[in-house]
C-alpha cells in the first residue's frame, strides 16, 4: 500500500469511527444504490402472534401445505391413515373408503393409540393406500424407526405425503428433533425408503419466511407474494413418496 493510500485508509477509518457504524452503513448503501429498510412496527423482538398466526388468520406454512395436498388429492384415496385426526383426509381426500388415525396420546381418540416408531403389533402391514404425515417429521424422535414403519403400513405402489417445518419458529410445547433442508430430507428419506420415487420440495421466499417468523397470517400477504419461490428460503418442506410396486 502506497503512503497516500495508507493515509486515505486511515482517514476513512477515522471518519467511520466519528460517524458511527449505523450512519456509515446507511451512507454506503445510499452511495451504492442499495435500498434502506423501513422497519416501522417490524422492528420488534417478539412476534405479532405466538401461535404462528392462527389467532390472526391462516398460518403462512398452511398456504403451502394446502396447495401441496390439493395438488395430490387424487392420491389421498382408498384406505387412508393420518396422524392425529382425519381432518386433511376429509378435506382433500377423493374416493376415500377408510379413514383411520394414529397418535401417541388419546386426546383426539385415534384409531390406533401408539408410538408410531413401535407400532408393529398395533397398525397392520400394507393396510393403507395413503399415509398423511403433515408437519410430523420433525417431531419423530426415533426418526429412522418411524420412517421404516411408514413404509411398512403402506401398500406397494401406495403414497406417503408428508411435510416438515423450514423457516418457522420452533413449536415450543412439543419437542422438535429434526430441522433439515430440502437436500437433507431428500438424503435422509432416500436412505430410509430405498427404491421409492421421492419428490422433496421447499416452498416460500424471503417475505414469506419473515412473515412466518413474525406470526403474520396468509390473509396479510397476497397470493402473488406467497407464490414467489426462492429455494434459499423454504418456509415449508413437502414430501411426496411413491412406494415401489
Amino acid at each position: 500500500m502506497t503512503p497516500s493510500a495508507a493515509i486515505r485508509s486511515t482517514l476513512a477509518a477515522r471518519a467511520r469511527d466519528l460517524a458511527g457504524s449505523s450512519l456509515t452503513t446507511k451512507v454506503r448503501c445510499l452511495v451504492r444504490g442499495y435500498g434502506l429498510p423501513r422497519w416501522g412496527n417490524l422492528r420488534r423482538t417478539t412476534p405479532f402472534s405466538a401461535t404462528y398466526g392462527f389467532d390472526r388468520g391462516t398460518p403462512i406454512d398452511r398456504y403451502y401445505l394446502n396447495q401441496f395436498l390439493n395438488l395430490h388429492r387424487d392420491r389421498i384415496s382408498g384406505a387412508v391413515l393420518e396422524v392425529q385426526t382425519d381432518g386433511y383426509t376429509e378435506r382433500f381426500g377423493s374416493g376415500v373408503t377408510r379413514a383411520d388415525t394414529f397418535d401417541i396420546v388419546p386426546l383426539f381418540d385415534p384409531t390406533y393409540l401408539c408410538d408410531f416408531a413401535h407400532c408393529d403389533a398395533v397398525i397392520p402391514s400394507r393396510a393403507y393406500d395413503c399415509l398423511l404425515l403433515p408437519n410430523t417429521l420433525p417431531h419423530l424422535r426415533e426418526l429412522d424407526r418411524a420412517l421404516a414403519q411408514a413404509a411398512r403400513v403402506v401398500r406397494p405402489g401406495g403414497t406417503i405425503l408428508a411435510s416438515a417445518a423450514g423457516l418457522l419458529p420452533l413449536t415450543g410445547d412439543v419437542p422438535e428433533y429434526w430441522r433439515l433442508s430440502p437436500d437433507g430430507w431428500r438424503e435422509r428419506l432416500s436412505s430410509a425408503w430405498p427404491g421409492a420415487a421421492i419428490d422433496v420440495a421447499g416452498h416460500g421466499n424471503c417475505l414469506a419466511s419473515v412473515a412466518a417468523q413474525l406470526g403474520l397470517a396468509v390473509e396479510e400477504l397476497t397470493a402473488a407474494e406467497l407464490d414467489v419461490q426462492d429455494p434459499r428460503y423454504p418456509v415449508l418442506i413437502t414430501v411426496l413418496c411413491r412406494l415401489p410396486q
